[in-house]
């Protein structure tokens, strides 16, 4: 597993998520309650910015259509259509530095 550097802790407080790129793939982070997330970003439908969208609890809302997914899981959760899942990636705290996992 590799680990990538996607920003600091005191960036993202609970009910926030920020964006990222690592290993050239898009992601999102997330702190849901004090815990944090991360899972591809780019929405599978139409290829909408996931962490540009409405994060309401653990469900992001893409701002293109309107599908929503669970961030912790990568699991839609409402849509017209069905959709594969998100991948979701480990993510650790290393001091005051946020990191992604990812295989490679």
């Amino acid at each position: 597993m590799a680990s990538f550097r996607v920003g600091r802790i005191d960036s993202l407080p609970p009910g926030k998520m920020i964006g990222a790129k690592v290993d050239g793939q898009k992601i999102l982070v997330a702190n849901i309650g004090g815990e944090l997330y991360a899972m591809g970003s780019e929405c599978n439908h139409m290829g909408g910015q996931l962490d540009k969208g409405k994060l309401e609890g653990s469900v992001v809302t893409c701002p293109r259509h309107g599908s929503r997914w669970d961030v912790k899981t990568g699991k839609l959760v409402q849509f017209s259509e069905p959709l594969p899942d998100e991948p979701t990636f480990r993510v650790s705290v290393k001091g005051d530095e946020i990191f992604v996992e990812k295989g490679t």
